[in-house]
């Protein structure tokens, strides 16, 4: 019995569909996304990265607030990302997302840390060796 398959490629996630299960998994960061949209509509790709640092910005303030229920769900995804993502989606999570939850100056009453409980193995990789760049300047592989 053959099975078609149309989608070819090895990857869930390329960046045309790497928000969609996040906006599932936190419905309260829909309101941003849509207008992180609407500024960049006139572009021709979005710029990813700038939303993932938005992302940040509303994890660090859920997690200053005490709003830390959607995090098992939002982090599946993240950990998805790293997973079955294409190499701009694993990069994006990394690069894009786990760096600036890592940046001191986005976190008034919080810390990096604090974010730790959440991370699930893959993503825990990638956020140590971000750690580990900017604390000794290298790149690890």
């Amino acid at each position: 019995m053959s099975k078609d398959n149309t989608n070819t490629s090895p990857f869930e996630f390329d960046r045309s569909n790497m928000f969609e299960p996040l906006l599932k998994a936190d419905p309260s960061f829909c309101e941003v996304w849509e207008s992180f949209k609407r500024t960049y509509e006139s572009h021709h790709e979005l710029p990813d990265y700038l939303a993932l640092s938005d992302l940040a910005r509303h994890l660090i303030q859920n997690l200053e607030t005490g709003n830390t229920r959607r995090f098992d769900c939002i982090f599946d995804v993240v950990e998805r990302w790293h997973l079955v993502g294409d190499p701009y989606v694993k990069q994006a999570a990394t690069v894009g997302l786990l760096e600036d939850l890592q940046n001191t100056n986005l976190h008034r009453i919080t810390r990096p840390e604090d974010f730790l409980p959440w991370l699930q193995p893959e993503t825990l990789i990638w956020w140590t060796k971000v750690h580990e760049f900017w604390t000794t300047g290298k790149l690890i592989a």
